[in-house]
């Protein structure tokens, strides 16, 4: 049996949330290997909706082990407040069904007023950063700069950790001429919350190492989709983590070998939230018409996705560079009134046609989309469970997206509800 990769195909929000927790039926341990709580999931089971950004989607189902990875960054006080919001809900999660990995980045509150004054001081150039400090923890964690989990358990040492990470990010803060932050405030900060979050930690790439060698299936959770990823996607309006397949290995523990199948989660069409590229953008009453019946605004900001349609191009160089095996393709029910729908099958950019999107900045943004358009079928199909439910017209564009980006569909997601998912092969199976 496989151990199965979960990744976005597009710029994130496909739903991979729904299909975790579809997957994590068979498995035992869930794995969250990179991100931070900038990414939300959104799950509705039995009527019920759990949206988390920090949480691996296992721990709703009673009897998963939860695993944030060591190339996860980790805001203490927003992992505790998750934990609180859930427990309402009636899930329970404790040290024996979550592990938060020792060696896994810290983001602190200096790294929030960081991305927020740069985003301000950016103006109409700015990203499109969710403000949350994603950026500048994973900035440290490269620069050796970084307050890790394991450092909460020497707090004689946390002052001069303290000491050489705001030497660096007060620099940064008066030259932006916003306020600076005080030692002292940190430092009692971080000691308050360090009890709160250390009966969770442990040793998180031994757990994995002893559950692979026991033959427990692991089921790897990425955030954010390949084309957000910080060197394949539309650079620089990406994220700052590697979003990619290759990541659920090191930012876990495991070795790439622990990684048997690759699901890439896509929707039905394409959106996107902040800035950036995005060739097949709709601004029109067919873009508001996908908005308003995906229910497309973000999980964790609220922010409206912009909409557009499904992009063949995009979707086959995320298959390429993150060794997708197959995809789980989801909302196909949104598409049920629009007729003709639109695909896009090339790029025209500058009189030269692409099969590809190029790296450039430049280039990207003035790609223009060639589509190949395709019957609608005007028929429902929220609910169906199985391909004879669908009407003959949404099979042909399942088949023809299969073919244009080269990879199989190993399922079909019809609604937010779970069980409204059609398998047509079994991931963990491979």
């Amino acid at each position: 049996m496989a151990n199965v990769a979960v990744i976005g195909a597009q710029w994130g929000d496909e739903g991979k949330g729904k299909i975790v927790d579809w997957l994590s039926e068979r498995a035992e341990i869930v794995v969250r290997f990179q991100g931070g709580h900038n990414a939300g999931h959104t799950l509705v089971i039995g009527g019920r909706t759990f949206k988390l950004s920090l949480l691996p989607s296992g721990v709703v189902r009673p009897g998963k082990i939860g695993v944030i990875g060591n190339g996860v960054v980790v805001d203490p006080w927003a992992l505790l407040k998750e934990i609180e919001t859930v427990a309402a809900q009636g899930v329970a999660v404790t040290p024996e069904n979550l592990i938060l990995a020792d060696t896994a980045s810290l983001i602190l509150p200096v790294h929030g007023m960081v991305d927020r004054a740069r985003e301000e001081a950016r103006g109409a150039a700015r990203i499109g950063t969710t403000g949350r400090g994603i950026g500048p923890a994973y900035e440290d964690k490269v620069g050796r700069r970084a307050i890790r989990v394991c450092d909460l358990a020497e707090p004689e040492r946390l002052g001069e950790r303290i000491d050489a990470l705001l030497l660096h990010h007060n620099a940064v803060l008066r030259g932006l001429s916003a306020p600076e932050v005080k030692r002292e405030e940190l430092l009692d900060a971080i000691l308050e919350v360090a009890p709160k979050i250390t009966p969770f930690v442990g040793s998180a790439w031994r757990v994995l190492h002893e559950a692979r060698r026991a033959g427990r299936r692991i089921l790897f959770e990425g955030a954010q989709g390949v084309m957000l990823d910080v060197e394949h996607g539309t650079y620089p309006y990406v994220t700052s983590s590697h979003t990619v397949a290759a990541q659920a290995a090191s930012g876990s523990g495991l070795g790439p070998a622990a990684v048997g199948y690759v699901l890439g989660i896509t929707k039905a069409y394409t959106t996107r939230v902040g800035a950036g590229p995005f060739p097949t953008e709709l601004t029109d009453a067919t873009g508001q018409l996908l908005g308003e019946r995906g229910h497309e605004f973000g999980t964790v900001t609220g922010r409206r996705r912009r909409c557009g349609w499904f992009d063949a191009v995009m979707v086959r160089q995320a298959v390429a560079v993150s060794g997708i095996n197959g995809i789980a393709l989801t909302k196909l029910d949104v598409l049920d009134p629009i007729d003709p729908i639109l695909v896009c099958v090339g790029y025209e950019i500058r009189g030269k046609r692409y099969d590809y999107l190029p790296p450039g900045a430049a280039l990207q943004a003035e790609a223009k989309p060639v589509y190949e358009e395709l019957e609608g079928w005007r028929e429902n199909t929220r609910g169906a469970r199985s391909f004879a439910d669908l009407p003959a017209k949404a099979i042909k564009y399942v088949r023809r997206i299969e073919e244009l980006i080269e990879t199989p569909a190993a399922l079909l997601s019809t609604s937010p509800e779970r069980d409204d998912t059609i398998l047509v092969k079994d991931p963990f199976a491979d």
